[in-house]
C-alpha cells in the first residue's frame, strides 16, 4: 500500500460497505425485476446510465487527483482525445462488462437472489485460470483445492436450488443460470484484462476508467436500440422507472468504483469473507422478502462455497524463507556432526 497504514475501525467499514452494497445490489435488482408493482422497466437503459454514472464519478476522482483544472484538461487531452488506440484497447473490458451487467439482469429476473449469489461465486475459479493463462501467475495447492471445493458446493446448490412462494412471474432456470454461466466468463476475462492493461504503464486508475467507461456508454447505448429501440422510442428511455429502480442503478455505479478502494485497503481474507457474508444476508432477505424456501442441498453447497472462499484468500506460504531454514538446519547439523 505504498507506506499508507489504515486503522482496523476503517478495515471494518470497507468490509461492511462492500458486504451491503454487494448483498443489497442483488436483492434489489430481484425485487424490481420480479415483485415490484408497475410497469417493467428496459434492463439496457439501466445499464447504460450506470455507465453515464460510473463516467461522471470517475471524473470527479480525477480532478481531485489532479488538484487542478488545467492539469484535468491536460489529462483528458493527453490520454482521451489523442489516444484512440487506448481508447480501443479499452473498449474489449467495455463490450464484456456491459454483456456481464445485461446479464445479471436476465440472471436475478429468472433466479432467486440467494442462488444467483452464491452460484455467481464461479467468477473466481473462472478469474483464476484467466489469470494463469493471461498474467503467467500460478495459484497454490489450497487455491485449486479450494476452486474444485466451490464448483461442488455450486453443483449442490444446482442439484435442487431453493424455491421462492412469492414471485408470481413466469421463470426459466435454464435460462437464469445460462445468463450466470455467460456473466461469470465475462466477469472473469474482463477482470484480469482490465487488470493487465493497468500494469502495464503508469496511467491512473481513473484515466483507465474513463476510457473504458466512455467506449462502454456508446456500447450500452448502441444495445438499447438494437434491444429495445423501438420500444424506447414509444414509451421515453426512462419507462417504469421507480425509486426502487434508481437505487439499482446507484449500487451498481458506486459499487464498481468502491470495489478499487476496498481492494486497495483490504486483503483477501477479508474480501473472501465479504463474499460469504454478501451470501448469508441475501438468503436472509430473499427468505423474508420473497419466501425462499432453504433445502439442505443448497444450504450445504451454500456452507461449502463460503469455506471455499475463505481458504481461496489465505495468504501463500514463503517456501523460500520455508527452504532457507532448512538449508540452513541442514548446515548447522552437520557443522556439529563434524
Amino acid at each position: 500500500m505504498g507506506g499508507e497504514t489504515v486503522s482496523v475501525v476503517f478495515k471494518l467499514y470497507c468490509l461492511t460497505v462492500m458486504t451491503l452494497v454487494a448483498a443489497t445490489y442483488t436483492v434489489a435488482l430481484r425485487y424490481t425485476r420480479t415483485i415490484s408493482t408497475g410497469d417493467l422497466y428496459f434492463s439496457t437503459t439501466a445499464v447504460c446510465i450506470t455507465e453515464v454514472i460510473k463516467l461522471v464519478l470517475s471524473l470527479g476522482m480525477l480532478a481531485r487527483e489532479t488538484a487542478s483544472p488545467s492539469r484535468l484538461k491536460n489529462a483528458l487531452v493527453e490520454h482521451v482525445f489523442l489516444s484512440p488506440k487506448e481508447l480501443l484497447k479499452l473498449s474489449v473490458p467495455s463490450i464484456v462488462y456491459a454483456v456481464q451487467n445485461n446479464m445479471a439482469f436476465v440472471a436475478l429476473s429468472n433466479l432467486d437472489a440467494a442462488v444467483y449469489q452464491v452460484t455467481y461465486q464461479l467468477k473466481i475459479p473462472c478469474t483464476a485460470l484467466c489469470t494463469v493463462l493471461m498474467l503467467n501467475r500460478s495459484l497454490s495447492r489450497l487455491q485449486w483445492f479450494s476452486v474444485f471445493m466451490l464448483c461442488g458446493g455450486v453443483s449442490l446448490v444446482q442439484l435442487k436450488p431453493a424455491e421462492a412462494t412469492m414471485v408470481q412471474i413466469e421463470q426459466s432456470p435454464l435460462l437464469g443460470f445460462t445468463a450466470i454461466a455467460v456473466a461469470v466468463l465475462c466477469s472473469g476475462f474482463a477482470g484480469v484484462y482490465f487488470e493487465k492493461v493497468l500494469k502495464s504503464s503508469d496511467t491512473s486508475l481513473w484515466v483507465r476508467n474513463i476510457q473504458m467507461y466512455l467506449s462502454g456508454i456508446v456500447i450500452t447505448l448502441l444495445g438499447v436500440y438494437m434491444t429495445d429501440g423501438d420500444k424506447v422510442l414509444e414509451k421515453g428511455f426512462f419507462f417504469g422507472y421507480t425509486p426502487w429502480v434508481c437505487f439499482v442503478v446507484f449500487l451498481a455505479s458506486v459499487g464498481g468504483l468502491y470495489t478499487s478502494v476496498v481492494v486497495k485497503y483490504t486483503d483477501n481474507i477479508m474480501k473472501g469473507f465479504s463474499a460469504a457474508a454478501a451470501i448469508v444476508l441475501s438468503t436472509v432477505a430473499s427468505v423474508a422478502l420473497f419466501g425462499l424456501q432453504i433445502t439442505i442441498t443448497f444450504a450445504s453447497g451454500a456452507v461449502l462455497v463460503c469455506v471455499s472462499i475463505y481458504l481461496y484468500g489465505l495468504p501463500r506460504r514463503d517456501t523460500t524463507k520455508l527452504t532457507l531454514e532448512a538449508s540452513h538446519q541442514e548446515s548447522s547439523q552437520k557443522l556439529a556432526s563434524v
